[in-house]
């Protein structure tokens, strides 16, 4: 079992940024890989990013690559977005995901929610213009 809380979404003016922290309890943090996924209203929730278990893989989708950066510290069980130049487009509840089995590194694979075994509650991240 793994628990996860995400923490640092609020509300920030285009151009801005924020950083989204998720902290993880249960398992041991480094034997698995973390995403990022954020759902819009009226929307499906969506692939943001993944770090692959040791760190040095990480994956962006195309709407934020070179904007946000994943990053985690395991001595700390917590996994870090660092989102900048944030748009209105980015106003989404943000959620962190933990995938205990698969430590893919295909887009078919990681970016697919169901790859996920547990998943935070979800922080919100309104971009106003």
């Amino acid at each position: 079992q793994v628990q996860l809380v995400e923490s640092g979404g609020g509300l920030v003016q285009a151009g801005g940024s924020l950083r989204l922290s998720c902290a993880a309890s249960g398992r041991t943090f480094s034997t698995y890989g973390m995403g990022w996924f954020r759902q819009a209203p009226g929307k499906e929730r969506e692939f943001v990013s993944r770090i692959r278990r040791n760190g040095l893989s990480k994956y962006y989708a195309d709407s934020v690559k070179g904007r946000f950066t994943i990053s985690r510290d395991n001595a700390k069980n917590t996994v870090y977005l660092q989102m900048n130049s944030l748009t209105p487009e980015d106003t989404a509840v943000y959620y962190c995901a933990a995938d205990l089995t698969s430590d893919c590194s295909e887009y078919s694979c990681y970016a697919r929610s169901r790859v996920y075994n547990y998943w935070g509650q979800g922080t919100q991240v309104t971009v106003t213009v």
